[in-house]
């Protein structure tokens, strides 16, 4: 059985396995020292607190990837806005785990009326990355050049950005 869901306490084991892989092996992520298991249970919980999405595709009891929406910046300006994050089990690469993960991921952050998701794209060789954003109606808004090293290369990042809902084209519901 595959599904997605929300993240649970009890799967920080696997996201940490999952992470340190991608930390270890790819440029998507720009640590050079994967994460322990505290580490990543307190990042979990900073997204829980925050009330945003924390999500993990499971198959028979494997988690195959996970997903989150964080805040894009700290300032209250930004509240709007969230950097999403997609690691996939590398066992399950270019299975469609990260597309039904992109896509519950959008979909629940348009459900808290969330305005505008940026992707931060390690590496500008990062193609998988780059088509599954772009299939999701991303725009590539620029690009930092050489702001990265790792694995003995200077690294690019992309930046791309998607609206959420309505976008700019109506102003967000605030609290009275």
């Amino acid at each position: 059985m595959t599904g997605l869901r929300p993240a649970t306490a009890q799967d920080i084991g696997a996201i940490t396995a999952i992470y340190a892989h991608h930390v270890l092996n790819g440029t998507g992520s720009f640590e050079l020292q994967p994460p322990d298991e505290a580490e990543m249970r307190k990042r979990f919980e900073a997204i829980a607190a925050a009330g945003l999405p924390y999500l993990v595709s499971e198959s028979n009891g494997i988690i195959t990837g996970y997903a989150y929406a964080g805040p894009y910046r700290p300032r209250p300006a930004y509240r709007f806005t969230v950097e999403n994050s997609i690691y996939v089990h590398p066992d399950y690469i270019g299975g469609g785990i990260g597309s039904t993960l992109l896509a519950g991921l959008i979909e629940a952050c348009i459900a808290l009326k969330l305005r505008q998701m940026v992707a931060v794209v390690g590496d500008s060789a990062n193609t998988g990355s780059l088509e599954l954003h772009r299939k999701f109606g991303f725009k590539e808004t620029g690009i930092l050049k050489d702001v990265g090293f790792k694995f003995g290369r200077w690294l690019d990042v992309v930046m791309l950005q998607r609206a959420l809902g309505d976008g700019a084209a109506s102003l967000p519901v605030l609290p009275q």
